[in-house]
């Protein structure tokens, strides 16, 4: 139209390229007593599966499925029983170095009376400094069993050079179970210690599905995060099905 003014084309959106920092992945496995604790569906042949089995499984569907994206990253192993001892200390991106460090995992016979994390946030520091000097990431994934022990740990809260994810398996609460206090001194240290947003699952269920799903959410890179908060999974079915619009006065008298 003569005289109207031409609209101005709006420039083309642009995201500016970046190239994700490749992982370093520390897996910390709690195998005090109560990772034997049997889940609520058996193997093969009526075999009882612990806790330990699915974790087991679990991490070697987290290693897998994380080299299949980028074949960069890498992983090694520590266990957490009455402290923190490594299990495979140099960081490799072999499959077979993490099977053989995951099935040499194994249970303790008894419950240990304290769990200090102290030691963790230590030895993650100074990987964390080591793989940065490299041009890539720490994180940490952290699988606690303990249903009646809170951890502890004393960690300056100005130092995070590292990311903490945690899954944490516990019984149902009782009087000798307090998992509601265990889980929130979990969301405590890894508030108090993530550089990036952490992630953070719990499951009394028993079932390792629900373990292996949680798993694979924390197959997301830290750099490529939401927050724990804006995460959906899996989405409520009640939000994907469409609103029912009301009948119109003719479809009324059909």
């Amino acid at each position: 139209m003569e005289g109207a003014q031409a609209e101005i084309p709006r420039p083309a959106y642009s995201l500016p390229p970046s190239r994700l920092q490749s992982e370093d992945i520390l897996f910390c496995v709690d195998v005090d007593a109560e990772s034997s604790v049997e889940m609520k569906v058996s193997g093969s042949k009526g075999r009882p599966i612990t806790r330990l089995d699915s974790i087991k499984q679990s991490l070697l569907l987290f290693v897998n499925s994380k080299l299949a994206i980028n074949s960069d990253h890498r992983f090694s192993f520590t266990v957490l029983g009455q402290s923190i001892s490594w299990l495979r200390k140099e960081f490799s991106n072999e499959i077979g170095v993490a099977m053989a460090a995951v099935q040499s995992l194994s249970s303790a016979a008894l419950s240990y009376g304290s769990a200090d994390l102290t030691q963790l946030f230590r030895i993650a520091t100074q990987e964390a400094k080591n793989s940065r000097a490299q041009g890539r990431l720490l994180r940490v994934i952290l699988i606690y069993c303990r249903s009646s022990m809170p951890p502890q740990h004393q960690w300056p809260i100005s130092q995070k050079l590292f990311t903490l994810d945690v899954l944490y398996l516990h019984e149902k609460p009782g009087p000798e179970n307090c998992p509601q206090k265990v889980f929130d001194m979990l969301i405590d240290a890894l508030e108090h210690v993530s550089e990036y947003e952490g992630y953070i699952f719990e499951s009394g269920q028993g079932l390792s599905r629900v373990l292996f799903r949680q798993m694979c959410i924390l197959l997301a890179h830290p750099q490529q995060r939401c927050s724990q908060d804006e995460l959906e999974i899996p989405k409520c079915l009640e939000k994907k099905l469409p609103t029912p619009t009301d009948p119109s006065p003719a479809e009324e008298g059909v």
